[in-house]
């Protein structure tokens, strides 16, 4: 006998009402992936690292030109609002402080992986593609690589690059983004 589960899916409204009604405390390391309440892993000290000096690094070098966001939520659709490690947006005054910022806003999204490389690659790769966020990057701690991707088509992304230490990486929707692969793999 097979059994039929069936799943329940939320919407953001309903994912930030959770947090309002104390269902989701701040604490809570989870995101909202396609309507699944999704556990974040913890976070290491190389990757803590790794974001830390990157969100210096971009703030040196893009000043108040952008806003950037480190571990803050994306809207990109009714059913999902990742937090990416860092979100370089649009420059708004306000800091996007009456409406997370949506697909439009971003310029461009940068994973740091390790134990979740696969999921980023796999899952939120695509789901970045679909919401048409322009550039992507992966800081692939597990191989020590930098990989790019651009041009969202569909689900995939149509450019995509892989960068080493001693290579330099130049973003495709940040001009002024240029950065040394070894200062950010650490």
């Amino acid at each position: 006998m097979s059994v039929q589960v069936e799943k329940r899916t939320f919407t953001v409204a309903e994912y930030e009402r959770m947090g309002e009604a104390g269902i989701l405390s701040e604490d809570d390391r989870v995101e909202l992936v396609e309507g699944e309440i999704i556990n974040m892993s913890p976070i290491g000290e190389r990757h803590a690292a790794c974001v830390d000096a990157l969100a210096e690094l971009l703030r040196e070098l893009l000043g108040r030109t952008v806003n950037i966001r480190v571990q803050n939520p994306i809207w990109l659709d009714d059913y999902s609002e990742p937090q990416p490690d860092i979100a370089i947006l649009k420059r708004r005054e306000d800091f996007y402080r009456h409406a997370h910022p949506r697909p439009e806003d971003v310029l461009l999204l940068i994973e740091v992986s390790d134990s979740t490389l696969e999921y980023d690659r796999q899952i939120k790769l695509p789901l970045y593609a679909r919401a048409g966020v322009p550039e992507v990057w992966i800081i692939n701690l597990v191989e020590e690589v930098i990989e790019t991707h651009s041009q969202p088509s569909g689900d995939a992304y149509q450019t995509a690059g892989r960068f080493a230490r001693g290579e330099v990486v130049q973003s495709s929707a940040v001009e002024a983004l240029r950065v040394e692969a070894s200062f950010v793999l650490g």
